[in-house]
Parts: structure tokens; sequence; C-alpha cells
């Protein structure tokens, strides 16, 4: 086995390896925490890693509040209550812990800590990123329990506007979190269908920021690489859970797909994000389900690009539909559904979420043109599972 420790300064301070979890209070220090609100989701509130992890920062002097009144989905309300918590405890900084869902709100506490502003004033649309009060933001530490949406490494938090039903996209530079640590230990307790979910959500965002337009060989060469780790370590951690190598190889990978994202995203997302709103599906396993729909419709303006995707990953079948088959076999092989309505999701608002998704961001990364119709067109192939349609 291969070294699995590591410190590496792109695109934050990342300390990586098993048992790193023990130099929490190291973190916390060297980024002037004194007092940290570790923020996390309701579904870890009582799990044993999240009051281990309280004892080590306790037994180092940090005195540190857990807050965990996040939903799977995080919504505004959720953020609000967290800035509460921090304020009425007097905290200096925050630990961000969990998936993505604790990362997303965690981080959108450490912004809105010092904001006057609503945070729907910070969504990721031109330069409203300049509305906030930068020197207010809140210092973070990410401690990822998941290999997923790499939230650790990101600048930005999807969050659910309730009254509109809609994700939003919140972004600062400074919401980047100054310190995380990806120790593998932490997820070895995660279950094998929570696993494949996420490490697919992983895969998805090297897939589409490799296939989004533009010059960024930097992106490319991340997405790359991320794909290639999933295909040989998720099935690993998929098939036992105590497997530390893949463990340490699926949480390094989901921080290259949200490093590799910054380059774009694309109609995956673009769908997922209103079908989450809407639905309160998990955002992995949705885009999971999604992805060979979207694959499809993109096929005259990818196939080319395939090409090197098969080779890197050493598939049998080379091309777009080597690559499209073994996307389909690799999902069955972790039982994902092929379609969306097998997650208990239906066809009656298929104009809201073609609508809602070609005004997402993630829509203008898209490699081939999208309009509302055509977006509405792939969700429902995706929701009724024929293939074939979505193109």
């Amino acid at each position: 086995m291969t070294e699995l420790s590591g410190n590496w300064g792109y695109p934050t301070n990342i300390w990586a390896g098993p048992g790193r979890i023990h130099e929490l209070p190291e973190a916390c220090r060297q980024l002037g925490i004194s007092r940290p609100l570790l923020i996390t989701d309701a579904g870890l509130k009582d799990a044993p890693i999240v009051q281990e992890t309280i004892d080590i920062a306790e037994g180092e002097g940090l005195h540190t509040t857990l807050f965990a009144e996040v939903k799977g989905n995080p919504v505004g309300e959720n953020v609000d209550a967290g800035v509460r918590a921090y304020r009425e405890g007097g905290h200096d900084g925050v630990i961000a812990f969990g998936g993505g869902s604790g990362l997303d709100a965690a981080k959108a506490v450490a912004l809105m800590v010092g904001q006057t502003r609503p945070i729907w004033d910070f969504e990721d649309v031109g330069d409203n990123w300049k509305r906030a009060n930068a020197e207010g933001i809140a210092p973070v530490v990410a401690v990822p329990t998941t290999a997923g949406t790499g939230s650790e490494v990101g600048r930005a938090s999807v969050i659910t506007n309730e009254a509109t039903h809609e994700k939003k996209i919140i972004f600062h530079p400074r919401m980047l979190p100054g310190i995380v640590i990806e120790d593998p230990g932490l997820t070895i307790g995660l279950p094998a269908k929570i696993t494949a979910a996420t490490g697919l959500d992983a895969f998805v965002h090297c897939f589409e920021a490799y296939c989004a337009p533009g010059f960024h060989p930097l992106a490319d060469g991340f997405a790359i690489e991320g794909m290639r780790l999933i295909k040989e370590f998720l099935p690993r951690a998929y098939e036992n859970g105590e497997d530390i190598e893949a463990r340490a190889n699926m949480l390094a990978a989901a921080s290259m797909g949200a490093a590799a994202f910054q380059k774009g995203l694309g109609a995956v997302h673009a769908i997922a994000h209103p079908v989450g709103a809407l639905y309160d599906t998990h955002h992995g396993l949705t885009n999971a389900i999604i992805l060979p729909y979207v694959m499809q419709y993109n096929r005259p303006v990818i196939a080319e690009r395939m090409d090197l995707v098969g080779r890197v990953l050493d598939l049998p079948k080379g091309g777009f539909d080597g690559v499209l088959d073994w996307v389909l076999e690799f999902r069955e092989a972790m039982n994902i559904p092929n379609s969306l309505a097998e997650i208990g999701v239906d066809a009656e608002r298929s104009a809201d979420i073609g609508r809602m998704a070609i005004e997402d961001p993630s829509a203008g990364g898209n490699p081939q043109k999208l309009t509302a119709e055509t977006l509405e067109h792939i969700f429902l192939s995706a929701q009724s599972g024929l293939l074939r349609e979505a193109v």
C-alpha cells in the first residue's frame, strides 16, 4: 500500500491521512480559533465520530459547541439558526464537519456571521459577492466525512430558499476553508449506499468539469485523474467500507472534482438542483441517475473528448459508446437506480424543472446549447428511464 499521508497547498491547505483528526486543535490554533462552533447535519448529530472530535478539541483547551440543526438539503433557516448559535455562544470560528450538507451550511454560517444583508444577496451572480463584509467572515476548518461533494475545497454553498423552492449557490472567495483535514478513518462507518452515491457525485463533478468548454488544462488534469481514482477505488470502498486505502483515495478524488469544477459544471447539476429542491432527493444520488441522460444529449460535442477518458480509465471499448456503457455498468454494480421515478420523483413538475434548470448557474457550463425545453426533455428521460429519448 502506498503512503496515505501528505500536506497539500492547493486549492487550500489540506492535511490528509489516517488519524489526522487529532491535529484539529493545531489547525484551529493556526487560524486563530479558540472557541469553535462545530457544525454538522442532523443525521450525524449522535454519531460517535462527532463526540470524539469534540473531545479532541476540548482536550486541548478549545471550548467547542455542537450545532446540528441542518437538513440533508440545507435551507436558509438552518443558516440563520447557525448564525444565532455562533453569536450567542461567543464563538470565533467554525469547524465544518460531515458531508456536503453539513459543510455547505457551515461555510454559509461562517459567511453570514459578519453580514447584515440576507444570505440571498450573495447568490453567485455577477459581482454579488462584493456586497459582503469580507473582514467579518469567520475562519473555517473543514473536516469531510464523505467523499462526494468536495465542499471542503469550495468557495460556495448550495442553500435552498424555502420560499421559492430554489437551490441557490452562495459564493464568496473567503468561504474557502483555511485548513482541511482529510482523515479517511472518519469515513469508515459510511454505509455502502451512501458511499456509492457520494462517490458517483464526485465522478460527475470530474466528468462535467472535463466536458465543460473553455481553456483550463489544470482543471482538466484534476478531472481526468479524479475519474481514474474513482474507477479504481470506489468499488473497493463500496465492497469493503474498512479499506483505508480506498477511503483515502476517494477523499482525494472528491477534493479534485470540486477543484476541477471551477472550470464549470453542466446540465446534470442544472437539473439535479431543482429536483433536489422540489423533491428533497439526495444530491449525489440524483446526479448519478441523471448523468447518462445528459451524456447522451451532449454526445455530438463531447464524443471526441471521450477517447482520452476511455484510455485513462483503461476501458475495453473505446470512444463515447465505451464510456457510456461503462458508466451504466459502474452504476448498476453499486445498485444506483436507472430512473428518477425509482427515488420518488414524478413528472408532474417537468416544466418547472426545465425553467429552474436553465436559470441555474451550472447550465452555463454545459458543452451543448441548452434551453428550458431541452432540459425538461432530459429530465423526463431521466425520470422515466428511457435513455434513448435523451437526445
